[in-house]
Order: C-alpha cells, then sequence, then structure tokens
C-alpha cells in the first residue's frame, strides 16, 4: 500500500509554495491593483492623487526585482512563483493602463497594443509548453527592455505634472509609452518567428 502523505505535510508543502517571502512580495503587485485604482475615486486634489498613485506604482513595481533577487537568495525559487511573477506584473501593467486611459493621458491604441500583446504571447507560450518546446520563446531581451521601458512611461503619466520646473511627465511619459508599444510589437513578432517552426511542424 502506498503511503500518504500527512496533513502537516501537505500543509507545509502549501504555506512553502504560496507564503514565502519572495512569494508575498509578489502578491503586493496584485494587491497594489485596486489600491492604485482606488486612490483616482477618493476626494483628494488631483496632484496629491497622482502622486499617491505613482509614488504606489514605482514602489510595487520595484518588488519585480526584489522578489526575483530574494527568491536566489534565500533559495526559495519554486514553479509557483515563476508562473506568479509574470501575471503579476501583467496584471499590474494592464491595470495602470487601463485608468490612464480613462483619465485620458494615454491613446486606447497604445493600450490595446501592450494588452493585446499580453494575450497573445501568454497563450503561444502556453500552447508552446504544451508541445514541450517553451525554450522557444523563452524571454528575450527585446522582451525586457520593452518592459523596462513601459515601467518608466507608467509612473511619468500616472504622476502627470513637472518635474523641476522643466520636465513634463505627461509628454515625456506618452514619448516612452509609444516607444513600448513599438517594441511590444517588435518582441511579439519576434516570439512569433521562433515558433514558426515549431506551428509549421504541427500543421503538416
Amino acid at each position: 500500500m502506498t503511503a500518504q502523505p500527512s496533513p502537516c505535510k501537505s500543509r507545509d508543502t502549501i504555506a512553502a509554495m504560496f507564503f514565502t517571502v519572495p512569494t508575498l512580495l509578489t502578491w503586493t503587485r496584485i494587491v497594489a491593483i485596486p489600491l492604485i485604482v482606488g486612490v483616482f475615486y477618493l476626494n483628494l486634489a488631483p496632484a496629491t492623487a497622482n502622486l499617491i498613485a505613482t509614488v504606489m506604482f514605482i514602489v510595487f513595481a520595484w518588488t519585480d526585482w526584489l522578489d526575483g533577487y530574494l527568491a536566489r537568495k534565500l533559495n526559495q525559487t519554486s514553479s509557483f512563483g515563476a508562473f506568479l511573477d509574470p501575471v503579476a506584473d501583467k496584471f499590474l501593467v494592464c491595470a495602470s493602463l487601463l485608468v490612464l486611459v480613462h483619465l485620458q493621458r494615454t491613446d486606447v491604441f497604445v493600450a490595446l497594443i501592450i494588452i493585446g500583446r499580453e494575450i497573445a504571447i501568454s497563450a503561444l507560450r502556453e500552447w508552446m509548453a504544451k508541445i514541450g518546446a517553451s525554450k522557444s520563446v523563452a524571454v528575450h531581451m527585446l522582451g525586457k527592455l520593452k518592459t523596462t521601458v513601459q515601467m518608466v512611461a507608467i509612473p511619468f503619466l500616472l504622476y502627470d505634472g513637472t518635474v523641476l520646473g522643466m520636465v513634463d511627465t505627461r509628454w515625456w511619459g506618452n514619448v516612452l509609452i509609444w516607444v513600448a508599444a513599438v517594441l511590444t510589437v517588435w518582441s511579439m513578432v519576434y516570439y512569433l518567428r521562433k515558433a514558426l517552426p515549431e506551428i509549421r511542424a504541427r500543421v503538416k
């Protein structure tokens, strides 16, 4: 008879998966979404709401680097953490873009490009994983550059003011978000080209 795992061991396994320090930091990016959105529904002066939302976005976005660093430092990497990390990033970015479109600080077309790409590439990676070819669409430097640019653009647009009396954050934010949109399309084409041989092999 096969020995059944004890309930205590099962609970310990679940805790180790869901409640490590790096994973908790990842969860904070999901928790951040209603907080950032909610700021703009409070009875606050626009400049105050902008500042609070900007600071929150920067702090929570920074946890993306911190949770990866701690996972390696504390030897707490896990398959669940590897799954949740990009999901949390995408939720945070997509929610922020929708807020910016609602506030009329960026073009809806930009949001559609970025959000549409995230859906398409996530679906592509899931399919490639099912056929055992996930390495073909592994994260590339182009995708990392796209993420970096949009992570700078979004707080600029959330702040929506002038820094040091000369930096118009809305103007620069829109320039950067359009650069991110171009990089988004470029990276999507790159991943599709990498996946194309596998796709062709399956449709023959």
